[in-house]
This record gives C-alpha cells, sequence and structure tokens, in this order.
C-alpha cells in the first residue's frame, strides 16, 4: 500500500515538473515571438537646408537614403539657393545646413546660429556658354573672361537668387569693377538646372557648378565649356548643425549625426566615387577638415 502511494505521489511530482517547463517553453516562446514581432520605433523627422547643386547632381538621392536606413530619420530635403538655406538656418526654420558659399556661412557660425561646421567636399565652377562662343572666352582665367562678356554684351544668365553660385558670380563682377546691367544681362531667380536651361535656349553664357553641367549636358546641346581650371573657381562646400541653444525647437542628436555621417570615412569614398561610372569623372571630391 505504501509503496503504491509512493510511486502515485512520484507520478504526480514528474507532472507537475513537465507541466512547468512545458510552461516555461511556451512563455520564453511566446516572448522571443514578441520580441521578433516587436513593432519598429516610428523614424525621427530631420530637415536638411541644401544647395540646389547637391539636389540636381542626383548625389543627395544616394546619401540620404544611407543616413535614413541607418539611423532611423526620415529627412526632409528643401533645395534652394545657399542664402536661403543659411537664412532657414538663422531662423531655426532648419536643422542641418550643407552650402557653399563660405563667407556668408562664417557670418552665420559666427552669429553663433550654426556649430559643429565641418568641411565636406570640393568641384569647381566653370563657365559654360554657346558652342559659336561669340565673346571670344576661353582659358582659365575667369575675371578677364567676365571682362570680355560686359565689353561685348554678350548675352550672360545669372542665377540672381543669392544662392552660392550666385554670391560667386558676383564676386566676380565686383573684383573687375563691372555693375552688370541691360539687357544683355539675364536673372533668372532659378535654381542652377533650371538657368542652365535657360542660357541653353537664349545661348547665353552662365557660371555653374561643374556637377550640375555633368548631370545636365546631355540636354543643354547648345553649350560648351569656355573657362575652367582657374584658381579662383574652386567650390568649397561645408555642413554644419544649427545651434539648438539658439534655436530650441531644432533635431539637434539628428542634425549632428547628420554632420558625423557626411564627414564619416565611408561617405567621403561615397562622395568622391558618386558620377565615375556615368560621367567618367566624379562630380565631387572629398575634402573634410
Amino acid at each position: 500500500m505504501l509503496r503504491k502511494r509512493y510511486f502515485a505521489v512520484l507520478f504526480a511530482l514528474m507532472l507537475l515538473v513537465l507541466s512547468a517547463c512545458g510552461n516555461t517553453d511556451t512563455k520564453d516562446t511566446a516572448a522571443a515571438k514578441e520580441k521578433k514581432t516587436a513593432p519598429k520605433p516610428a523614424p525621427t523627422e530631420m530637415i536638411l537646408a541644401t544647395t540646389t547643386s547637391t539636389q540636381d547632381s542626383g548625389l543627395l538621392d544616394v546619401l540620404v537614403p544611407m543616413f535614413e536606413k541607418e539611423n532611423n530619420v526620415k529627412v526632409k530635403t528643401i533645395a534652394v539657393g545657399t542664402g536661403q538655406a543659411l537664412e532657414m538656418g538663422t531662423k531655426g526654420e532648419a536643422d542641418v545646413l550643407l552650402v557653399h558659399a563660405p563667407a556668408a556661412e562664417k557670418e552665420v557660425v559666427d552669429a553663433g546660429n550654426a556649430i559643429n561646421y565641418k568641411r565636406v567636399m570640393y568641384n569647381d565652377f566653370i563657365l559654360v556658354g554657346p558652342k559659336e562662343n561669340p565673346a571670344g572666352v576661353s582659358g582659365d582665367d575667369i575675371k578677364a573672361a567676365f571682362k570680355k562678356l560686359a565689353d561685348s554684351k554678350a548675352t550672360f544668365v545669372s542665377r540672381g537668387d543669392d544662392s552660392g553660385t550666385h554670391k560667386k558670380e558676383l564676386g566676380i563682377w565686383t573684383a573687375e569693377n563691372i555693375k552688370p546691367t541691360g539687357d544683355w544681362y539675364v536673372s533668372t531667380g532659378q535654381g542652377m538646372g533650371q538657368t542652365l536651361q535657360v542660357a541653353a535656349e537664349k545661348k547665353g553664357y552662365v557660371l555653374t557648378d561643374r556637377a550640375t553641367w555633368l548631370a545636365q549636358e546631355k540636354n543643354l546641346d547648345t553649350l560648351q565649356i569656355v573657362v575652367e581650371g582657374g584658381k579662383d573657381l574652386m567650390n568649397i562646400y561645408h555642413v554644419m548643425q544649427v545651434n539648438p541653444e539658439k534655436h530650441d525647437k531644432v533635431n539637434s542628436k539628428d542634425a549632428e549625426k547628420f554632420v558625423n555621417f557626411m564627414i564619416d570615412s565611408k561617405t567621403q569614398d561615397v562622395i568622391e566615387e558618386f558620377g565615375k561610372k556615368e560621367y567618367g569623372q566624379s562630380l565631387f571630391f572629398k575634402y573634410t577638415e
């Protein structure tokens, strides 16, 4: 009788142990399944104000998705002239800026509206004009070319939008003590891609960054490069985050991540390679500090 009771108790204990193990396995499986199917956190949002050349060249179509994927961030890109992008930073209407007008950028940084100011890349400006080249400009001296254009009243198409390219153009006219006015001087108030199209239609001369020219060249069969390579034609791009101490509503966390992303060696290699396959040369060159 005692032996029967002993086996009955032992059997009951074994059932309890097996039941507990089963429950544990079920709980572990459920926990693992729940962890596996847990929804991904919603991406944060960041505003990038940048120049039209980074957009028109196609570079941002490569870099922005990389940054978004690595950091779970949704980037809203606003491509405008550099002057307008800097103004957005000054007003706290953007989180991070990618621009190319060093003198104007320095004013924003010195005023405390931007921090974490880093040099990212460079290319150069070029002067393109009609294949007939009625003004007869050539070589690498951009100041001499501008003087010839003004003297001959050859059609010149300006962006006229306070962009980095427009600022560069105005600086060249100023250096030669020339105030471009008259029917020969056409101001579009638009981005680089649209301005190149106007120049092609009017068979005019226009100052452009090389990246946008290479990206648009196939649609500009009336134009060619006429002046390039001079020391006054370097085009440097910087990235910076809007200062959260002056603008407390900015997304400073992701802005800082974007600055670090742009100067990271992996990103720099992507920048250097961009365009080589399609255009036979880099559209931008890495240039970190």
